[in-house]
């Protein structure tokens, strides 16, 4: 096949990365109404993830859940937190897209002996087994994505708020 005609299909109708919208609110994969997008896991998918995790106003949406992986975007509000975890049989890997942050990370849930200030461009890897969790340090959402290896959530997750999350938990 050739290049250019590569991504020319029902998944990204936009022959990606060559006539990439402008106006990523007016993608025709995103909805408009709540501003986020649907889980297209389980074929094949192209995004720009830059684009996607900014534009991304929840606290969580899957966009891509597969067999083995899974891709969300969060949006963490100013001086909130994912909130502290645990996956016991998943590696995480998160970017930070925009905001500033603080990562911890221990393995028992009272002494998170692990501590790091992340910003735009920091990647954080979290073995399974770690309690872990980020806060929003800076004045702005923190925007981000996440993979999870196995999958985490169940496919097509969307969380709009942390307490809609934890309700779902």
């Amino acid at each position: 096949m050739h290049f250019e005609n590569m991504y020319s299909n029902n998944f990204y109708p936009y022959n990606y990365p060559f006539n990439y919208p402008q106006m990523y609110n007016h993608h025709p994969l995103m909805n408009t109404m709540n501003n986020t997008m649907r889980d297209f896991g389980g074929r094949p998918f192209v995004t720009n993830i830059h684009h996607v995790a900014v534009e991304n106003n929840t606290f969580r949406t899957a966009i891509w859940t597969g067999e083995h992986l899974q891709v969300t975007l969060m949006s963490i509000n100013v001086g909130e937190d994912i909130g502290l975890e645990l996956h016991e049989n998943v590696d995480q890997f998160l970017r930070i897209e925009e905001g500033e942050g603080l990562v911890q990370m221990g393995k028992d849930r009272h002494r998170l002996d692990f501590e790091r200030r992340v910003g735009k461009g920091d990647a954080i890897m979290v073995p399974a087994r770690l309690w872990h969790n980020i806060t929003n340090i800076g004045h702005f959402p923190l925007k981000l994505y996440s993979i999870y290896a196995p999958p985490e959530h169940p496919f097509g997750t969307v969380h709009r708020t942390k307490e809609e999350a934890m309700e779902q938990h």
